[in-house]
């Protein structure tokens, strides 16, 4: 028996149609980490330098201020461009790392055609590969990753198992709230709030915070992209 068919995740609107998606999910991602500025600047006051919030926030009004000449790149060329402007836009530590994820994001095969979901598991896995590789963190380490690392898991898995486009968007942001509350009650290894020891415990982390609620506004935009 053949493998099942790639899942499409597409959008209606002009082609490129793959950087349309790209430009409509980075300002969901804007617009959600504004929405959570309390939260996530609190939990940066309580185990990070505090600047996490101001970091993506600058980092996002640069790319929407570059809108109109990633607009027409291929989707690929776009996510080097964001890459470009990410790291030259967001300070302290998660600057280069979220630079990183979209470069290597624009490196995987199949990142400068169509983007069908097994597509999309393979440009996150590298992307994720990226930050792990460049941040020497891992699961567990009290990070973004330990909201990253399970979503690649559960996206490639869907993605191979044929699964709806649809079916993912709805489970991920599930997966990505379940890692970052599991940061809450672990020790930090990695950035300021490792040097904090146990005075870090309790509080969840912010980096995982900001992830979370990114990727759950990412996915609602794919649903409605999808109809």
């Amino acid at each position: 028996m053949g493998s099942p068919a790639p899942t499409p995740i597409t959008v209606k609107t002009a082609a490129p149609s793959e950087t349309a998606l790209l430009l409509a999910c980075l300002d969901a991602a804007a617009a959600a980490v504004r929405d959570h500025e309390a939260e996530i600047e609190g939990l940066d006051r309580a185990i990070g330098d505090g600047d996490h919030f101001i970091n993506l926030t600058r980092g996002f009004a640069k790319l929407t201020s570059i809108k109109p000449d990633l607009a027409p790149l291929a989707p690929d060329a776009a996510l080097k461009a964001v890459a470009k402007s990410i790291l030259m836009t967001v300070g302290g530590a998660s600057g280069p790392l979220i630079a990183s994820f979209f470069l290597d994001m624009s490196k995987a095969e199949g990142a400068d055609g169509r983007w069908d979901a097994k597509t999309v598991a393979r440009m996150v896995a590298a992307g994720v590969a990226a930050i792990k590789k460049r941040g020497k963190a891992e699961l567990g380490d009290k990070t973004m990753l330990d909201v990253l690392i399970p979503v690649s898991q559960v996206l490639s898995e869907m993605a191979d198992m044929g699964r709806p486009g649809r079916d993912i968007a709805r489970e991920l942001p599930w997966i990505a709230e379940t890692g970052m509350l599991s940061t809450k009650d672990r020790l930090a290894t990695k950035g300021r709030a490792a040097f904090l020891g146990e005075r870090a415990l309790g509080h969840i982390d912010p980096g995982s915070k900001s992830s979370a609620v990114i990727i759950a506004a990412i996915c609602e935009t794919v649903q409605e992209r999808l109809g």
